[in-house]
């Protein structure tokens, strides 16, 4: 049998069982809950209920407005689009006891249910600000979609969708009245040589993560400059790094750096032991310092440049010891590192990458390691815990786990530290909480800003990834910064241009 009959069958028989059952005290309360829910008096009375109740203060407002805001949202969506897309007949009543028919019938077409979507709307958007009334009003939206079957005035199908319409209106009217963050406040500025044209500026381009490709944009914004084309097989990076910072160190220019996270995250220590600024361009794989600090285009960095516009930004590292300046010298990361899950997906992403495209391949990442990723056994300064990812910034993150997460400030100190914990069904609510935008708030998920931490008892096998770079991860952790900050270019605001970085 084809799947919509088979489904309109199953559909058909749920509504004769409920309508064929003896459901007892049902009689007297659903119809009278159903008739209540009309035109959505009953959500507009519990909202001024909970308005003038006085319990919770200003979050139990905000939950009632928001329940209104979503109730309001889902009834335009069902009466204005739903309704008249599917036009389906309502269904017969011969099996529904008397005693449990609406005094009114209802005139409109059945699908999908109006009611269920005002009840979903009203309750998921009261919970997403109000655990506490979301739990109280919960069973009485159930109560009200289930009472439309009860009474014979829709079939189950209709309440599913009505409820699934209701929940999403609550979520887009979270999103839509969630505030964004203000616009940060400019970072002070730091004294750096002016390079204008990129005159003393010397560039090391990774062919290998598409340097390559912007390097004719680069080389026609920074006629100046020298350049480095590093390509894998005839030197190490980190040594075509190591001549280009020494050359900007002797000509009192800057060391230049186009290629992907991982290249920036090289050329930093480098740029940082030889007392250089470092220039970044865009042009890599990924390229989140460079949009942290605004440089979308190779003239962005031109502009810096010839201001000697230029900040501080912090480098964080990582150090296998206990002491992270000990001899075994620690590895670096300018944006973000991380253990378990994530340090997998990158690893699957890059495998896949050359063959099919970066997008394609971070899609078939992300189904890979959720059949198969395991959480992660560790302690974390001492407390032992399992850990399904532990990711750590390179200072806060404004918006991290929404869209487009920036840095306001690039030396605050700090390392953003976030944990998913594991345990039982994490993947479902791992899942759960990134699809409602509700990590930050999700039991699973921990956050904290610190200006160190250390990880110890790390299984063997477990992987790190630092900047879009993978390695194995020793038995234990030490992650803090440099006591130093980089000085690192950045084109100002308009009306910040002229201003004396002494100041």
């Amino acid at each position: 049998m084809p799947v919509r009959p088979r489904l309109r069958t199953w559909d058909h028989a749920l509504f004769t069982a409920v309508a064929e059952r003896h459901w007892p005290g049902a009689e007297g309360l659903l119809p009278r809950l159903s008739h209540s829910a009309d035109r959505g008096r009953l959500w507009w009375g519990i909202a001024a209920g909970m308005a003038l109740s006085g319990i919770g203060g200003v979050r139990t407002r905000r939950a009632a407005v928001r329940g209104v805001a979503s109730l309001a949202v889902a009834s335009a969506s069902v009466n204005t689009l739903g309704k008249w897309a599917v036009r389906r007949p309502r269904p017969f009543l011969d099996a529904v006891p008397a005693i449990r028919r609406l005094k009114r019938q209802p005139v409109t077409t059945s699908f999908p249910s109006g009611h269920a979507a005002s009840a979903a709307a009203f309750a998921t958007g009261v919970a997403l600000e109000s655990r506490g009334w979301g739990a109280v009003i919960a069973p009485i939206a159930w109560s009200v979609a289930f009472s439309r079957v009860y009474t014979g005035v829709h079939y189950p199908s209709d309440v599913l969708a009505g409820a699934a319409i209701g929940a999403g209106a609550a979520l887009a009217v979270r999103l839509a009245l969630t505030p964004r963050p203000p616009a940060p406040p400019a970072q002070p500025l730091v004294a750096a040589p002016a390079l204008p044209a990129g005159r003393g500026l010397v560039v090391v381009a990774n062919s290998g993560s598409g340097g390559a490709e912007s390097l004719p944009e680069t080389r026609a914004a920074l006629p100046e400059a020298d350049f480095v084309v590093w390509e894998r097989e005839t030197e190490s990076l980190r040594a075509a790094l190591e001549r280009a910072a020494r050359l900007a160190a002797e000509r009192g220019g800057a060391l230049g750096v186009l290629g992907g996270d991982g290249t920036v995250s090289a050329a930093a220590p480098i740029a940082l032991r030889h007392d250089v600024p470092l220039a970044v361009l865009p042009g890599g794989t990924f390229n989140h310092l460079a949009q942290d600090l605004g440089i979308t285009r190779p003239t962005d960095l031109s502009r810096a440049l010839e201001g000697g516009d230029a900040i501080a930004v912090d480098l964080a590292r990582f150090s296998p010891g206990r002491d992270p300046d000990r001899a075994d010298a620690p590895g670096h990361f300018v944006n973000t590192f991380s253990l378990g899950a994530y340090g997998e997906l990158v690893e699957v992403r890059e495998r896949w990458s050359r063959r099919v495209g970066s997008w394609p391949a971070s899609v078939l990442a992300a189904v890979h390691v959720l059949r198969h990723a395991r959480p992660v056994d560790l302690a974390i300064n001492g407390r032992r815990r399992s850990v399904w990812l532990l990711f750590a910034g390179n200072c806060s993150y404004a918006g991290l786990g929404g869209s487009a997460p920036r840095r306001p400030n690039l030396a605050d100190g700090q390392l953003d530290v976030h944990v998913v914990h594991g345990g039982r069904w994490a993947r479902v609510r791992l899942l759960a909480a990134a699809v409602t935008g509700l990590l930050h708030r999700s039991p699973v998920h921990a956050a904290a800003r610190v200006p160190a931490i250390r990880i110890t008892g790390i299984q063997p096998g477990t992987v790190c990834a630092y900047d879009g770079e993978t390695a194995p991860a020793p038995p234990s952790l030490t992650l803090d910064k440099e006591r130093r900050a980089l000085t690192v270019y950045r084109p100002l605001p308009t009306w910040m241009t002229g201003i004396d970085p002494t100041w």
